[in-house]
């Protein structure tokens, strides 16, 4: 396999069309720049950088966030530290940072240099079960996807790749490396203070729950606030389900799970249910978002 690289134009139509205003932050706006066609609210995902497949049970597939995703307005959504200590925590990490309009575009500037949107060829070591590393790039001409598999593990003497593929990898791990360190990318004076994110939605995959691990204090369960559990498959044969949390019980859930764990069964009804939490992004709206190829 190589990089894909996809156009999708018919999004092109969509995104050229001018808008009155544009979403402002402190250095400025939106138009003028690679992104100006973008009109909207801001949350319209300018660069996104995600894993896909691998070997990992549905759940934890599904429920994963992306590495990184930078939207019009500027807001940048990473996941932060997580704990060593088991089980972890119910919710994931994730941190918001705030950056210009400008600095979108030169993050923009920095992904096209590093070769997405280039259709290179990037070839398929020979590594098993590893996952895909996508990069989405969104701006007014259009989205660009880039594909590579193996990113990180296939960098071995004994991969097969080509050293022009090895070294496109390596702008993309440069590249990788970059977007998560914002502030030694841009300077820290250009980026704003981590802040937790409030999610207005989380989606919960359930599945049922099977007990405690060997060897684990028996779990306390919590009552689900949340719509009726399971909630329909994400994919036809899965065993688990997803239901997405919204408004008041989205509130009182993330009270409830800052105090529960990864382990915590939650009821409904007669029957407990292992539950992994995926608060939704600012672009995300349904289940279907996280099945989403």
């Amino acid at each position: 396999m190589s990089g894909r690289w996809i156009v999708r134009a018919a999004l092109a139509g969509l995104l050229v069309v001018p808008v009155a205003a544009c979403a402002r932050v402190d250095a400025g706006e939106v138009g003028g720049t690679a992104i100006g066609g973008l009109g909207g609210d801001g949350n319209e995902v300018v660069l996104r950088v995600e894993q896909t497949g691998g070997l990992l049970p549905p759940a934890a597939l599904f429920g994963r966030l992306p590495v990184v995703t930078v939207y019009a307005d500027g807001r940048v959504f990473t996941e932060g530290p997580q704990t060593l200590a088991f089980p972890g925590p119910a919710l994931p990490n994730i941190e918001l940072r705030r950056i210009t309009v400008e600095d979108v575009d030169a993050l923009v500037a920095r992904a096209r240099a590093a070769g997405v949107g280039s259709g290179v060829d990037l070839g398929h070591p020979a590594v098993a079960d590893a996952p895909l590393t996508r990069f989405t790039l969104t701006v007014a001409t259009g989205t660009e996807v880039l594909e590579v598999y193996g990113l990180v593990e296939g960098d071995q003497p004994a991969d097969g790749l080509t050293e022009a593929q090895r070294a496109g990898r390596a702008k993309l791990r440069d590249l990788l490396a970059a977007l998560t360190d914002l502030p030694g990318t841009l300077g820290s004076d250009r980026v704003g203070a981590a802040e937790p994110y409030a999610p207005s939605a989380v989606a919960a995959l359930a599945s049922p729950w099977h007990g405690d691990p060997a060897g684990s204090p028996a779990s306390s369960a919590v009552a689900w606030p949340g719509p009726a559990l399971p909630g329909p498959p994400l994919r036809s044969g899965l065993e688990q389900g997803c239901v997405v949390v919204r408004g008041d019980a989205a509130t009182e859930l993330l009270t409830l799970a800052a105090k529960a764990n990864a382990q915590t069964p939650w009821t409904w009804g007669d029957d407990r249910w292992s539950v992994v939490l995926r608060p939704l992004l600012p672009d995300e709206t349904e289940c279907a978002d996280l099945a989403a190829d």
